[in-house]
Parts: C-alpha cells; structure tokens; sequence
C-alpha cells in the first residue's frame, strides 16, 4: 500500500530531472504558486466531501498527490518528513 506513495515520490523526483512536455505533474513541480494553489483547493475539496460525504477518496487522493508534489518543489524531503513523524511517536 506505501510502495504507491513511493512511487508517487519517485515519479516527481524523476519528472524533475527528466520533465516531460506537457506533463501536469512537471507544472506543479516548476511553479511553486500553482502547486499551493492545488494543495489549498483540493485540502478545501476534501473538507466539503467528507462533510457532505461524497467523493472522500478520490478528493483525499488528490490531496496526497498535490502535498507530495508541493513538498518536492519545497525542497522538503518525504523521508525528512517520515523521520520527524516517527520521532513524535510516544
């Protein structure tokens, strides 16, 4: 179940070493403002699903892919953020 979040790092990591023309996912990665744009909508999209209760899964999906892409633009390492995480716990 993880190895498709891997994956998912993977990919932006490769996009942008390697960008492919057109590529929605090397948009976000090349303009930083577009990409928090994305993440406030689709966090904003989330919200409203769950409390209407429709589209939960395919809007959290959405908030996933968007944060992942946001954070590798920033410069802010997934691992980084998975060690933080794990030194938290109790």
């Amino acid at each position: 179940m993880l190895k498709i979040l891997e994956d998912l790092v993977i990919l932006a990591r490769e996009r942008k070493s390697n960008p492919v023309k057109d590529s929605y996912t090397n948009k976000l990665l090349e303009d930083k403002s577009l990409a928090k744009e994305k993440v406030l909508e689709e966090i904003n999209e989330l919200i409203g699903a769950v409390e209407q209760d429709t589209n939960k899964i395919h809007e959290a999906a959405d908030v996933l892919y968007h944060l992942i892409m946001y954070l590798e633009k920033s410069g802010i390492k997934i691992e980084d953020v998975m060690q933080e995480l794990n030194s938290r716990r109790r």
